[in-house]
Order: structure tokens, then sequence, then C-alpha cells
């Protein structure tokens, strides 16, 4: 499973962040970066739920 963050949608809100840490974060812009590529079993429920939660449908997780 691999997840993609569209930089231009992103709104640096956080909540990827803090729904799966260990998948993404936010760099030096406050722009949701994917740390792991690909990721984890044990994250794809997590980051699965960042991409559901994503106010701007910024993350597309496959």
């Amino acid at each position: 499973m691999k997840a993609n963050v569209d930089r231009d949608a992103c709104i640096s809100c956080g909540l990827c962040e803090s729904v799966c840490p260990d998948v993404f974060e936010l760099d030096d812009e406050s722009i949701s970066v994917v740390k792991v590529d690909p990721i984890p079993s044990e994250f794809e429920d997590c980051a699965k739920e960042a991409e559901d939660g994503c106010p701007t449908d910024a993350i597309h997780v496959e």
C-alpha cells in the first residue's frame, strides 16, 4: 500500500499527522509528507483513516 499527498491541496491542518504519525508528518513548510513507502501493514488502517478525514482530499492511499 502506498500513500500520496497533493501538496497543492494540503492546508496544513495536521489531522493526518495526529491520526497516523508513523506514516505522515508536516514538513518545514507545514505541508504533509509521507514518511514511509510502502506503508507497513500495521499502519494501513490509520493511513486510510487519515485519507478519509482529510478535509481537502489531499491524501490518496492505494
